[in-house]
């Protein structure tokens, strides 16, 4: 193995990857062309990344004033919501706005799913298998929410076992094997990134580890190095851009900017894919402040796309508490809330929420139905029948295409 880091004459004040070099060798019967046998053939070379625990962080000072910028709006929808909603009343906004993100996040990967699929999948019901993936997406978000207060390469391992699942016997588990983005599958010697080699993966998180520790960052720049030094580590093989958005919303908790709620930073990436991609190419060219710039747009973004799905839910359930005519304290005031958090039911999954028998729970949703909150599933057994609340999904559907809505050169 040797080694061919990159000298610049003038070195950036953030680290360039350096490049090593590794052998490759095909199988003698692996199923390819003479032609891709004779491309990926010999030595490749994959990125070496650098330590930046203690390393300084120099940005433009307009970069850090909108970092500032980003992060007060952030704080100010997290309590903005409170006082609109209440914190009595608040309790299904978390998980909507949680579901939201994990949607936005896995169609970056070009994994999309409407809502009721989703909420099919978060309910144990048949889904499509992108709905159970985005499912899995969910999980890890909220693992990465819960383990916030310790960021370690435990929580890091946790949320990608979250987002994985049973599906991947490599599920929560650092990488074996090298990996590469773009080309093809015989080898890396076409990729557009070839990560670091799996033996250094372990030595490289123990280092990101110690610098999300710091304290002496503007958050959301720390969270996007650390989003980016993950990325170009790439320590899985199957899930790292999933797992490393996952990790900007444990930052966002761990720093408190957000207590109750999770901003859907991954929709406002959305908007921008290729800039998204482009910023962590040139990271690992040594300038961290086009990923910064980015993260902080995604934030301003997410907070406008949030605040108007929390409005239009809310609107929802107004008008849903306006006509209801049970009484109050009657299961299906208690209902309502739930399916604005979970917009597809059935009737144990109420029962449960609500902790009341069955037949309560089928009341309540008979009586949902008749006010128009909930409609019958197309397609259900009669068996086992699920409800939808089709107002709900509509407003997420539109979320996920307002936030998907790609900007025009000079918007």
């Amino acid at each position: 193995m040797t080694t061919d880091p990159v000298h610049p004459a003038t070195p950036p004040a953030w680290p360039a990857v350096t490049w090593e070099e590794h052998p490759w060798h095909l199988y003698a019967d692996a199923p390819v062309s003479r032609r891709q046998r004779s491309t990926h053939h010999g030595p490749y070379r994959a990125a070496v990344t650098a330590p930046i625990a203690d390393r300084d962080l120099a940005l433009p000072a307009a970069l850090v004033a909108e970092c500032e910028d980003a992060a007060t709006e952030i704080a100010r929808f997290d309590a903005e919501t409170d006082a609109t909603l209440g914190t009595a009343e608040i309790a299904p906004l978390p998980s909507v706005l949680l579901r939201s993100e994990s949607a936005a996040s896995s169609q970056i990967e070009h994994l999309t799913v409407g809502a009721r699929q989703l909420a099919l999948a978060e309910l144990g019901e048949h889904a499509t298998r992108n709905a159970t993936t985005v499912a899995g997406n969910v999980h890890a978000m909220q693992a990465a929410v819960e383990l916030a207060d310790r960021i370690d390469d435990t929580t890091i391992l946790t949320v990608h076992r979250a987002l994985m699942g049973e599906r991947d016997p490599q599920a929560g588990r650092w990488r074996t094997e090298q990996v590469w983005i773009g080309g093809t599958s015989a080898g890396p010697h076409l990729a557009d990134f070839v990560a670091v080699h799996h033996t250094r993966v372990p030595a490289a998180i123990d280092d990101l580890v110690t610098f999300a520790r710091r304290t002496d960052l503007p958050v959301l720049a720390h969270a996007a190095v650390l989003h980016a030094q993950f990325e170009t580590i790439h320590p899985f093989t199957d899930g790292n851009g999933r797992t490393g958005r996952a990790l900007v919303h444990a930052m966002l908790r761990h720093a408190r900017l957000t207590r109750r709620l999770t901003v859907p930073v991954s929709a406002g990436l959305l908007s921008d894919v290729d800039r998204y991609f482009d910023a962590l190419t040139a990271y690992r060219a040594g300038d961290p402040a086009p990923i910064v710039d980015r993260v902080n747009d995604a934030v301003l973004a997410a907070v406008g796309h949030g605040r108007r799905l929390v409005g239009e839910l809310e609107t929802i359930r107004v008008g849903w508490r306006d006509a209801l005519p049970a009484r109050r304290g009657a299961a299906a005031w208690g209902a309502l809330d739930v399916v604005l958090g979970q917009p597809v039911v059935n009737v144990r999954y109420v029962a449960q929420r609500l902790d009341v028998s069955l037949t309560a729970a089928q009341t309540a949703v008979d009586q949902l139905v008749d006010l128009g909150a909930l409609a019958p599933t197309d397609g259900a057994r009669r068996r086992n029948r699920t409800w939808q609340a089709p107002q709900v999904l509509r407003a997420l559907d539109d979320f996920a295409a307002r936030a998907g809505r790609r900007r025009r050169a000079g918007e």
